[in-house]
């Protein structure tokens, strides 16, 4: 089964054409699918139109958030919900062509478990947009080792036992083909068209770039040290408090030997004693991400591994 997850916010315009788009795609793949809309609070008539769609059409899922809590959140509601083995998700202005779903299956189907969507040919403000997303995908692709020229497109077909894996908050969905590596997804890209909005007005710009540099940030803690973080905050730590330890000790000798300390070395004996500080706290932050960490992974049950498959072979069974 497939499964299209779709977020919406105020996209009243582009419903019923993504619809008739999509319905034109899907059915002649000759497999059965399900549709899930997820109203982000949408202020004008999108909830409306997708109720009535529903009435419709028994493949059609709407799901209606209390309030406005964000693509990630949409996604990850969609995601929760899909039945399918497969997942697409997609953006509802139209920007994404649903004629391109073929091609992510196919990649899919060939062996990947994420087949990512590239603008090739971004049709977007090249200083509001363009420039921004260049610089944030190549800082991924540095950060992530994964070889993708645009992480920030939602236009992707996903195994489902891989995204369901993944838990999403924040702003994290543009960044979820590097948080499946962890796992170590197979990850491939496809190029597809991106045309112009239709209508209605992007609900992106250059004032989220400082925020995509935040995560990026994150995610690179994540994938490094989020089973360890001890190896993070204990070298810091180990760095600070060394140097610290070092001009207190120099003091100390300074002081058998007469010195003022203070009226001559004041302000050197004060950022000792704030790197040594640094260091001890630094070292308590780490002791406390080992707890958490373990705590996280044993109150949920949760793995730090993930299975591609088991294979064995079968030994006949002989009556008793």
């Amino acid at each position: 089964m497939l499964s299209v997850v779709i977020p919406i916010h105020n996209e009243e315009p582009s419903i019923l054409p993504l619809y008739d788009r999509l319905t034109s795609v899907l059915e002649p793949l000759r497999r059965p699918y399900e549709v899930i809309f997820i109203d982000d609070a949408s202020t004008d008539r999108s909830f409306d139109l997708l109720a009535n769609l529903v009435e419709t059409d028994g493949r059609l899922k709407v799901i209606r958030l209390r309030r406005n809590f964000g693509q990630t959140a949409a996604l990850a509601a969609g995601f929760d919900e899909a039945q399918g083995s497969v997942i697409i998700s997609l953006d509802g202005d139209l920007q994404h062509a649903p004629e391109d779903i073929p091609a992510l299956l196919a990649k899919i189907d060939e062996g990947y478990d994420i087949a990512s969507g590239w603008r090739k040919n971004r049709v977007d403000n090249a200083i509001t947009r363009k420039l921004p997303s260049r610089i944030a995908n190549w800082l991924m692709k540095k950060v992530s080792g994964v070889e993708l020229h645009d992480f920030g497109t939602t236009f992707k077909a996903y195994r489902a036992e891989v995204i369901k894996e993944i838990h999403l908050y924040g702003e994290l969905h543009r960044f979820i083909p590097a948080l499946a590596s962890f796992y170590g997804a197979k990850i491939v890209e496809v190029p597809i068209l991106n045309v112009p909005r239709s209508s209605g007005a992007s609900h992106y710009g250059i004032g989220r770039t400082f925020n995509v540099l935040f995560d990026i940030v994150t995610i690179k803690f994540l994938l490094k040290y989020f089973t360890r973080p001890m190896h993070f905050f204990g070298r810091i730590g180990l760095a600070s408090g060394a140097v610290g330890g070092l001009i207190l000790a120099f003091l100390a000798v300074a002081k058998l030997f007469g010195q003022d300390v203070i009226a001559e070395h004041g302000p050197l004996m004060l950022l000792g004693a704030l790197l040594a500080l640094a260091g001890l706290m630094m070292f308590s932050t780490g002791l406390l991400g080992e707890v958490l960490m373990r705590t996280y992974f044993e109150s949920q049950g949760r793995r730090i591994y993930a299975v591609r498959e088991v294979r064995c072979r079968r030994e006949p069974v002989t009556p008793a």
